[in-house]
């Protein structure tokens, strides 16, 4: 029943959201109708000080699932800080999680597509995983349903190459550090050093570190006027009215699988456009095998959006202006793409406005690397 209400209340959130949205855009529409002939099109400038009312801006975060069977508590999250920081869990001891999410790519990948063991390329974009651990899904694709899950794909996939069968070998080779060993019985006394528990501290690390909730956008979501610039807010209120990103990307968390179990996956065109149909990355139908979920792929959260370069599941976009531009011009046609994608009419100066207000999604605390066990 927990799930059913949050849906519920969060549907009912943004419903309230999007219509106060579409009355400011009114009301500023109508502030600006009578210049809008003698604006230049590369340059028109949407006067902040004009706007009576910006839409309201949530800051509250839905309260964080723990699996029963993996109960949250600080040494077991340290445990697996060490673990996510630990190039020894690949097979070749070059990669960890974190080689995929580093601070200095905000938290996703620097390249396009993501480097695994042995140099290999993979098939997708390291996304950015900042707030990861509110969401029900994992993966582009969403084909892992818990974190502890996600954290054994990569693991054993080629992320980290060791493999799914020899995740065991792994593990009784990592349980020769001693440090390990010793963790292990203390925080799971029961089952000591498993790749199930290996998982699990990742996990809890990923739950009790991986939270961005002071950002520029929360503190003026609290009441702080002054923590956005005027173009920021202009962007604010684009955001929630005429450029329509609320529609995906809902706050706080700004992605919308927030609540919904199953996620929320669309097909944008991305990856689509002079590519053969039987070479099309088809995302989210290789788990559910549905038509209709043809090339589409989790929205992923906004948070940190501007320092994460290159963008999409398969980072074509090498910058969040031609990002922007592209979502907001209605994205890529082809046979299935969303019908909630529309030319919404943005330029230049909203364009410019959007990319500043993303910027007020950035996450100010770094991870820290701690030290690892010899």
């Amino acid at each position: 029943m927990a799930r059913v209400s949050l849906a519920a209340m969060i549907r009912l959130r943004l419903m309230r959201l999007v219509a106060t949205a579409t009355i400011f855009v009114i009301a500023s529409t109508a502030v600006t109708s009578c210049t809008k002939k003698e604006e230049k099109a590369e340059e028109p400038q949407a006067v902040v000080e004009e706007v009576a009312a910006l839409p309201p801006a949530p800051y509250e975060f839905p309260e964080m699932k723990i699996p029963e069977d993996n109960p949250q508590n600080t040494l077991k999250a340290l445990l697996g800080a060490q673990l996510f920081f630990d190039p020894r869990l690949s097979v070749d001891g070059t990669r960890s999680c974190y080689s995929c999410h580093q601070n200095e790519h905000g938290n996703g990948g620097e390249t396009p597509l993501a480097i695994g063991a042995k140099e290999k390329q993979l098939t997708r974009h390291s996304p950015v995983i900042w707030n990861t651990a509110y969401f029900d899904r994992f993966y582009w694709d969403g084909r892992a349903d818990s974190l502890e899950a996600q954290a054994k794909g990569a693991w054993g996939g080629g992320n980290m190459g060791v493999g799914a069968e020899n995740l065991e070998n792994k593990t009784k080779q990592l349980s020769k550090i001693n440090a390990y060993k010793v963790a292990f019985e203390k925080v799971f006394p029961e089952e000591g050093m498993t790749p199930d528990t290996v998982a699990k501290a990742i996990a809890a690390y990923e739950r009790m570190t991986l939270v961005c909730d002071n950002t520029a956008y929360d503190r003026f979501a609290k009441g702080d006027d002054a923590a956005l610039t005027d173009q920021q807010k202009q962007g604010w209120a684009i955001f929630m009215g005429k450029g329509q990103c609320v529609v995906c990307h809902a706050p706080p968390l700004f992605s919308s699988a927030m609540g919904v179990p199953e996620g929320v996956y669309y097909n944008v065109g991305i990856g689509t456009e002079g590519v053969a149909e039987e070479d099309v990355d088809i995302g989210r139908a290789a788990v559910t095998k549905q038509d209709a979920d043809w090339a589409a792929f989790k929205v992923p959260s906004l948070r940190n959006v501007s320092k994460s370069a290159p963008y999409f599941h398969d980072g074509s976009v090498p910058t969040l202006e031609g990002a922007v531009r592209l979502m907001a011009s209605g994205g890529i046609d082809n046979k299935n793409k969303s019908s909630l994608l529309a030319d919404r009419g943005l330029v230049d100066g909203e364009i410019r406005a959007l990319v500043a207000f993303l910027g007020a999604l950035d996450c100010p605390r770094p991870l820290e690397r701690p030290g690892l066990p010899k």
